[in-house]
């Protein structure tokens, strides 16, 4: 791992922030490395206001889209809301449809078959609109590059309304409406929305309209929360004040169709992490191993009893998809090591019965063994289908454009995207992109960093440090979690590795003339046993958190690293 520190703040900005804050300079430091340099952002930061967010008409087309719905209602019209089959598309499915079914009857929620039809808008569900009397599709999460698709409906007289957050083409859609804060005709204010995030928007104009306030759009905002955490948008801006209102939702009064899952974690409080790990898997697990809309049903359900029926079934379809996805991680990592496909710069694997479901999470399980830009290819119909993911600053969905001339379609992000071929470009797309991460990626980018924000002493961790520092939440990109290095520390000689393959570390540990003892866990770093247990004074990266056990509370160091004392680190 490499160590890295953020830029450190000036001296003067920190002593003045201190003073206007009345906090410790740590603090100062930690809100300044996330720009805020004011009490008045520093107020925002820490008690968002819902009423802060932006007016949703500043997003082009935004008027266009109220209107066609508005007249869709007027005219008794069937409206078709069609979403992706992942996280951000059946949040967002579900939040509109609910929305729209709460005064209009004539709404019906649709998610493409992963398998049939795959990514994105289809000719199936435009024929599907077709066939059932439905004359306005709204797309959500998808739909910004739908060109041929929209075109088409068009024809068959559908009308399309599109709220995307996904890099635009060259061409805008001929819709009716193309809400994109990625426009670059767009000037919103705020471009990292998530599918769901510009969902929200539409109804908040919609709202506007109907002369609601934002205490009758609350309801709505865990979904948001969850697809935020999901999709792994910035935790800035609009984000953090929907993802921040929404965990209220989800810790105070969730909706019927998430309280299964949130029963089984037994906690008082459920943070983003929590969403991340729990609620989101298996929202996603019903689009991975059987259809997408099964995740819509049990988010829009509104009686407890189906609802726990539904849970029961999401979460079998979980299990399977766990099951799956070690073994077929298991024969991915077989395969480089065989059959010496493990390329210098990028990780390019491929098998004909692979899950399409699956490899999504397959790619990203590859990266924690082979830190490279990984695609995992499986047969779809006469296509091969591919899941990109990428590591730490790699823009993979730029590599993909490099070889977009074997490419039949891709989409995405820059650190995960989607792709199709043709089976006979395989293996020239496969070298291809070998050569652009090769002369794109940079020789830092190559191995996983840390990065630190502050070099602290271990008794500067009291209870009131954590208790400012639990407000930095909710945590995502750009609102990390801070991470803190710590040198000269020792163990006391009761460390131990643990877990069934003891591959993680359990630690007690003293810093130099403090006396005191501090619990720390290191998950994955069971290999360093060799190093504590031999007395070596080491340093330690980490994050601070609380530790709950047998109902009682202590604070503990999360260990990202550990390293020999004297080991190099770079600063940025």
């Amino acid at each position: 791992m490499r160590w890295t520190y953020k830029p450190q703040p000036e001296k003067e900005k920190i002593a003045k922030l201190s003073q206007e804050l009345n906090v410790d300079s740590l603090i100062s430091k930690l809100l300044l490395q996330r720009g805020i340099e004011t009490y008045d952002e520093a107020k925002k930061f820490f008690r968002p206001n819902i009423n802060d967010l932006h007016n949703p008409y500043l997003m082009k087309d935004m008027d266009k889209a109220v209107k066609r719905i508005e007249n869709a209602i007027k005219n008794n019209e069937n409206i078709l809301v069609y979403g992706d089959y992942d996280v951000d598309g059946t949040t967002s499915v579900a939040l509109v449809s609910s929305y729209l079914k709460s005064f209009y009857p004539n709404v019906a929620p649709y998610i493409p078959d992963r398998y049939d039809e795959g990514y994105g808008i289809s000719y199936q569900g435009i024929d599907f609109a077709e066939d059932n009397d439905f004359s306005l599709i709204i797309a959500l999460d998808c739909g910004i590059k739908a060109i041929d698709k929209v075109a088409y409906a068009s024809e068959k007289k559908i009308d399309f309304i599109i709220c995307d957050h996904h890099r635009p083409g060259k061409e805008i859609p001929s819709a009716i409406a193309v809400l994109d804060p990625k426009r670059q005709d767009c000037d919103y204010p705020y471009d990292e929305l998530c599918g769901c995030g510009v969902g929200f928007k539409l109804i908040q104009a919609l709202a506007e309209n109907k002369n609601q306030t934002m205490d009758d759009l609350l309801p709505y905002l865990d979904l948001v929360a969850t697809a935020i955490a999901a999709d792994i948008v910035p935790m800035t801006g609009e984000n953090r004040i929907l993802a921040y209102f929404g965990l209220i939702v989800i810790n105070k009064k969730p909706r019927i169709g998430f309280q299964p899952f949130i029963h089984q974690l037994h906690k008082k409080e459920l943070t983003i992490t929590d969403v991340v790990f729990v609620i989101a898997p298996r929202i996603n697990a019903a689009g991975r191993m059987k259809h997408g809309l099964h995740a819509v049903e049990l988010m829009m359900e509104t009686d407890f009893e189906k609802a726990q029926e539904m849970a029961v079934a999401i979460e079998k379809f979980n299990l399977d998809r766990k099951e799956l996805d070690k073994k077929i991680t298991d024969e991915a990592l077989k395969q480089i090591e065989e059959n010496n496909e493990q390329q210098d710069f990028s990780t390019v694997v491929y098998h004909k019965t692979w899950h399409k479901g699956v490899i999504g999470i397959v790619a990203s399980r590859l990266i924690e063994k082979h830190y490279k830009p990984t695609l995992v290819f499986t047969k779809s119909g006469n296509k091969l289908a591919a899941s990109a993911r990428s590591v730490k600053g790699f823009d993979v969905y730029e590599a993909l454009e490099e070889c977009s001339e074997f490419i039949e379609q891709f989409g995405g992000h820059k650190y995960a995207a989607g792709l199709t071929l043709l089976p006979e470009n395989y293996k020239k797309f496969k070298a291809k992109f070998e050569e652009v991460v090769k002369e794109t990626l940079p020789e830092e980018l190559r191995t996983p960093e840390i990065t630190i924000n502050s070099k602290i002493e271990l008794g500067d961790i009291t209870p009131k440090f954590f208790r400012i520092l639990k407000q930095f939440a909710p945590f995502g990109p750009q609102n990390m979690r801070p991470t803190f290095m710590t040198s000269g520390l020792r163990d006391n000689g009761y460390g131990k590795q643990v877990g069934s393959d003891k591959s993680h570390l359990k630690l007690s540990i003293i810093n130099g003339a403090d006396k005191k003892t501090y619990n720390a866990i290191g998950f994955g770093l069971g290999d360093k046993y060799d190093l504590i247990s031999k007395g070596i004074s080491f340093n330690a990266a980490f994050n601070i958190d609380e530790n709950h056990w047998n109902g009682n509370t202590s604070l503990q160091l999360l260990l990202k690293d550990i390293k020999e004392e004297g080991a190099p680190t770079t600063s940025h």
